[in-house]
């Protein structure tokens, strides 16, 4: 399966960079990437199509695997990256950049302040969890919290230009996305990825209780915490340069669960591809839809929401075959 869906991942990502309004052939984009001399079409592939194309491989891949680790993590089916407040914090953290005008001092001001919001979430949910109490409730009280400073940085926006700015990157976008913001985003995923991946060993644990999974001998609580920052790294770092991009942490692992036989472990690394695949699907659909390109957080909130409602009415009459 992993080698299927790497292969449909590559196949999007270069029907991806292909389309525009320069549309260019698949069987060109080689040459056109190796030139030496700088062309039109090496301009407009490697400076315009290829970071979005990163950044939606990346982003993707980075919140279905968040969503399937958290799901395990917490066994609920519902769970997903924007569960424990991490998105709305990140998100949070970026308008703060936009709604004073920081991003004009240096670019790099706006992702990193994304990450910040999304570290002291995770910072706030642990505090509020310890000694016995609910991590889900924590998380809800701090997208609560967010949600609320959110609307109030709107609502207080310096300019209609500030306000237009802030609306549209909460929508979610790849769009005007640079090789800077794929530099600055790598390490961080990098480092999130490592960390989630290494929790396998945990989720599978996990399925058998916790006093069960410490009796086998997993570290229960240093891996969770390593799960959940690497969550926050993935999340903070992918929410600081796309904005908001929901349900893709929530679909993708319940469509990938029983092609893997229900199991934890090996549900990480094909929802990460297949999250990818998504991601790359929907921005490639927000640029052909309609006569105007669309906020590829659109596509995803209308794919995801009826899946996100179907799910509820499923657990509602007690099925629990996940």
């Amino acid at each position: 399966m992993i080698p299927l869906l790497f292969m449909i991942m590559v196949l999007l990502a270069l029907f991806s960079l292909s389309i525009g309004e320069i549309p260019l052939s698949i069987v060109e984009l080689p040459g056109i990437l190796l030139q030496t001399e700088g062309s039109l079409s090496q301009l407009v592939v490697v400076e315009l199509r290829l970071p979005r194309t990163l950044l939606a491989i990346m982003i993707g891949s980075g919140l279905a695997l968040c969503g399937a680790a958290l799901q395990g993590l917490l066994r609920n089916p519902l769970a997903s990256p924007e569960l424990l407040g991490v998105s709305s914090c990140s998100a949070f953290g970026a308008v703060i950049a936009l709604y004073f005008g920081l991003f004009s001092i240096h670019w790099l001001i706006m992702p990193l302040a994304g990450v910040i919001g999304g570290l002291l979430a995770v910072i706030v949910v642990l505090a509020l969890a310890r000694g016995g109490g609910s991590l889900i409730l924590a998380g809800v009280a701090i997208n609560a919290l967010a949600g609320s400073l959110l609307a109030l940085a709107l609502y207080l926006a310096p300019s209609p230009f500030a306000l237009n700015e802030m609306v549209l990157w909460l929508m979610g976008s790849l769009a005007n996305r640079s090789l800077g913001d794929v530099y600055f985003v790598l390490p961080f995923m990098v480092i999130g990825w490592l960390l989630v991946l290494s929790s396998g060993r945990l989720l599978d644990a996990m399925t058998l209780g916790e006093e069960t999974a410490n009796s086998l001998g997993v570290a229960v609580d240093r891996q969770r915490l390593l799960l959940i920052v690497g969550v926050a790294m993935i999340v903070g770092s992918a929410v600081s340069v796309s904005g908001n991009i929901a349900f893709i942490g929530l679909v993708v692992p319940h469509i990938m669960r029983p092609l893997v036989a229900y199991q934890p472990a090996k549900l990480l690394p094909v929802s990460a591809l297949a999250g990818a695949i998504l991601l790359l699907a929907a921005d490639i659909a927000s640029r052909t839809i309609g006569s105007q390109p669309l906020q590829v957080g659109v596509i995803t909130t209308l794919m995801g929401a009826p899946f996100f409602l179907w799910l509820v009415m499923k657990y509602r009459g007690g099925d629990q075959s996940w």
